[in-house]
């Protein structure tokens, strides 16, 4: 009941909360549209990357009204994939949607996040739809070994850690993406060598891989991406991932941001994140983990 409650609240709340709790903003148009409008494009499209600020609670709202509508729309092709969940926990998250485990188990086995409660509903109509929800993320402990000694340390793994991860060796994007990165890390010199990035690039590179591994056993999806903005923004990070590892898979992203002026948005930095904007007053949209 608590879940449908959540549900309804996001479908039938949020446009009366539109003035002004939030603004979805297409880039292409320069102007608002709905979440109706956005689940229109997914029409020529195969993967949405949403862009998420973790602890960004109206955020969260957003995109459970998007996972809904999309499902509602596509109930045989709607999957979820998530950078919340990693690749080795795949067999717990079928066992609980499939109603073989309990909540309480789930949550420990599949090592979820702290604020798990955020994206509960997600999982809860996914599992009342019957729809899948993809593991997409690596496993911390080998993006832990990246970040201390290296990609090449991977091919030390036996096959079946090597299994939860993109085949290797890994690509590592170089050029714009690594620009962003060594500028948000405070520049080239401040990174300590390349073993930050490349565990950046293997978090991205899984994410991307598990989309399109699934969409070759499932084609047609339409599959819904929740991830930290960072990897998705300009269609960079997983979003180019994807692409290499699925050419033909057709991409848009959202990416979602507090901002003083969600009424006026500053398109010449906002045009080239996303192909959609949604912008929160900070005052309303942060929350406690």
């Amino acid at each position: 009941m608590k879940i449908l409650t959540a549900i309804l609240l996001s479908l039938y709340l949020l446009p009366c909360m539109a003035q002004p709790s939030y603004k979805i903003y297409s880039t292409a148009r320069q102007k608002t549209i709905t979440v109706d409008d956005l689940i229109n494009d997914m029409g020529k499209a195969d993967v949405l990357f949403y862009g998420e600020e973790h602890n960004d609670s109206i955020g969260h709202i957003v995109e459970l009204a998007i996972w809904t509508k999309l499902a509602a729309k596509y109930p045989k092709q709607a999957a979820l994939s998530m950078e919340m969940f990693e690749t080795d926990c795949q067999p717990v998250l079928n066992e609980y949607l499939n109603g073989l485990i309990r909540e309480k188990n789930m949550l420990t086995d599949a090592r979820a996040w702290p604020n798990y409660n955020d994206y509960r509903p997600l999982i809860e109509l996914a599992k009342e739809k019957h729809l899948s929800v993809i593991a997409a993320n690596a496993p911390a402990r080998y993006t832990n070994r990246v970040n201390r000694l290296g990609l090449a340390s991977l091919q030390q793994l036996d096959a079946t850690g090597k299994s939860w991860l993109p085949p290797l060796p890994i690509d590592t994007a170089t050029g714009a993406y690594y620009n962003k990165f060594s500028n948000i890390m405070g520049g080239h010199g401040s990174m300590g060598g390349m073993q930050l990035y490349q565990a950046q690039n293997l978090w991205d590179a899984t994410m991307g891989w598990s989309i399109a591994r699934y969409y070759q056993t499932h084609p047609g999806s339409k599959i819904l991406q929740i991830n930290g903005g960072f990897h998705s923004e300009e269609k960079l990070g997983a979003a180019a991932q994807v692409k290499h590892y699925a050419p033909q898979l057709r991409v848009l992203n959202v990416a979602a941001y507090a901002s003083e002026n969600f009424n006026q948005p500053d398109w010449s930095k906002l045009s080239k994140m996303a192909d959609y904007i949604i912008l929160t007053p900070p005052q309303l949209n942060k929350q406690e983990n």
